[in-house]
């Protein structure tokens, strides 16, 4: 092979890398905000924007980590030295294994894990090239594990926070008071533990790292003590007059609470109350009602501006049509039944916690881009980099720059256009969701994921909120009422498929393509 062989190859694994990034946003991104969306602390729009800076931040600043294990812990690389782009063509079967099985149950509202399908499209690939000798099972073993063991340990941590605010908060008489106390003190903690990650995970690995552990400790705590005190100073009290006291306060008024007079009521949405075909209906007083069979007025006109949209207009609203999808859970009975049995607290102090929960939310976003990029940067990576220089010494090369932004742009893409169907699935119907239960599970995911990444294990983001959300049900007062198992099981059985259907599918067409009759 010389360089820039076969560059159809690196064309099609183009393609193909980004669709399944495009998918990890629609299935991975998208369980990841579920329980923020769900719980009602973020709209989809504000969920997609927090994706959009945090998401491409994770990939492309702490991304290439992750994506060493990915490019070069799986295949034997050593069996491809004479022919580079054999180990080209294994990586675009994978990707194309990967990203079909992915955009398929992203469509289904299957919450899979991308991870799997991307380790099982590699191994499909590499098994069909050069049988069982074609991978590193001793790299597949700690992947595996790392499976099996995220989930668990991601429930473990969110039960500590979750037990914590339970008891000390929730349950206490003056639960409102208590969680005034407790936001800046979680505000505190979340910021300490994800600063000390993000600086320690992001460092190179040298000794001065090692020997000075305690800088990034000292400069996450200092970090930590100083939003703190600020939320001591400033938020605690713009929470209680917003919400006990119900004044009219805007957002920007938490940066100087303290010098904020007193403000006036919040006035409160006036709604009329229609009969239409024998129900009251709560409208606002500008929407026009269809009564008797009548055309809504509104809908009409607009219906008729609708047509007379240019084209690009009406493609551009279909694209961002799954910002305005309601994920919310619906009529099922065995949701209904689950969330019957949850225990529901204070509103106040739940809303209270809705603003630790978008910082959560921001740290998981954060993570997760860290960690599954290399799901569809990894392959890809592999692919540039044969093509590049004409040889297999992928495990150690850096990943391009432009690599990791490609990747942290088809995600956003991804949850933008597509995430509502996943989100839908796991925003409420696995258990009861509520921001305190919403923080605790993104607090037990962001940890896990942050801690397995900076190991290099290319943990599933899903089994990580999965394991937290099931934990948050058992606790949520029910105990196994509290769960939607019907649902759960479905997950499971997602899970199991996963790593089957991509290594079958990119296999078969790994074997298809290189043993498919040549033209001499």
């Amino acid at each position: 092979m010389q360089i820039h062989d076969y560059t159809f190859l690196f064309g099609i694994g183009l393609f193909f890398a980004f669709m399944d990034a495009f998918g990890i946003g629609a299935n991975d991104v998208a369980n990841s905000f579920a329980t923020s969306v769900g719980s009602g602390s973020i709209s989809m729009a504000q969920a997609l924007i927090i994706a959009c800076f945090c998401e491409f931040g994770g990939a492309f600043l702490l991304g290439a980590n992750t994506t060493e294990t990915i490019k070069g812990g799986i295949v034997e690389t050593k069996l491809y030295a004479t022919n580079p782009e054999i180990l080209m063509l294994t990586m675009v079967c994978a990707l194309i294994g990967s990203s079909t099985w992915v955009l398929f149950a992203s469509s289904r509202g299957w919450p899979v894990s991308t991870t799997h399908a991307i380790v099982g499209a590699i191994c499909g690939a590499g098994i069909s090239a050069f049988g069982v000798d074609g991978i590193q099972w001793s790299g597949i073993t700690k992947i595996v594990l790392s499976w099996v063991i995220s989930p668990v340990a991601a429930g473990l941590v969110c039960s500590i926070f979750f037990l914590f605010t339970k008891y000390v908060v929730l349950n206490h008489s003056d639960s409102f008071r208590r969680g005034l106390i407790a936001i800046p003190a979680y505000f505190g903690v979340a910021i300490t533990i994800n600063i000390f990650y993000i600086i320690f995970k992001g460092a190179p690995k040298s000794d001065l790292q090692k020997k000075a552990i305690g800088i990034p400790v000292a400069i996450a705590v200092g970090t930590g003590a100083v939003v703190f005190a600020w939320c001591l100073i400033f938020l605690s009290p713009f929470l209680r007059r917003k919400i006990q006291d119900n004044e009219d306060l805007k957002w920007y008024h938490m940066f100087y609470t303290p010098f904020v007079g007193t403000r006036t009521k919040a006035p409160v949405h006036q709604e009329e109350v229609a009969q239409v075909d024998g129900k009251n209906e709560k409208l606002d007083s500008s929407v026009d009602v269809e009564v008797e069979g009548q055309a809504n007025p509104s809908l009409v006109k607009l219906d008729e501006a609708d047509k007379k949209q240019s084209l690009a207009k009406r493609i551009f609203t279909r694209a961002l049509a799954g910002l305005n999808h309601d994920i919310s859970s619906g009529e099922d009975k065995h949701t209904v039944a689950a969330h019957a049995n949850a225990t529901k607290f204070d509103n106040d102090t739940e809303r209270l916690f809705s603003a630790v929960q978008v910082i959560t939310a921001c740290f998981t976003s954060f993570a997760h881009g860290s960690n599954d990029v290399a799901n569809a940067i990894g392959p890809l990576a592999t692919i540039y980099y044969i093509w590049e220089h004409a040889d297999i010494n992928v495990a150690k090369a850096p990943v391009p720059v432009w690599i990791l932004a490609f990747g942290g742009v088809a995600i956003d893409l991804g949850l933008m256009t597509y995430g509502y169907h996943v989100m839908r699935t796991l925003g409420n119907k696995v258990t009861y969701m509520s921001p305190t239960r919403g923080f605790s599970a993104e607090m037990g995911t962001s940890i896990t994921i942050l801690t397995c990444s900076k190991l290099a294990l290319p943990v599933s983001s899903t089994h990580c909120i999965t394991g937290a959300t099931t934990a948050i049900g058992l606790l949520s007062g029910g105990g196994f009422k509290s769960l939607n198992w019907r649902l759960l099981l479905g997950v499971f059985a997602g899970w199991v498929a996963t790593l089957p259907a991509a290594g079958l599918t990119s296999g078969l067409i790994f074997a298809f393509v290189s043993r498919s009759p040549q033209l001499l």
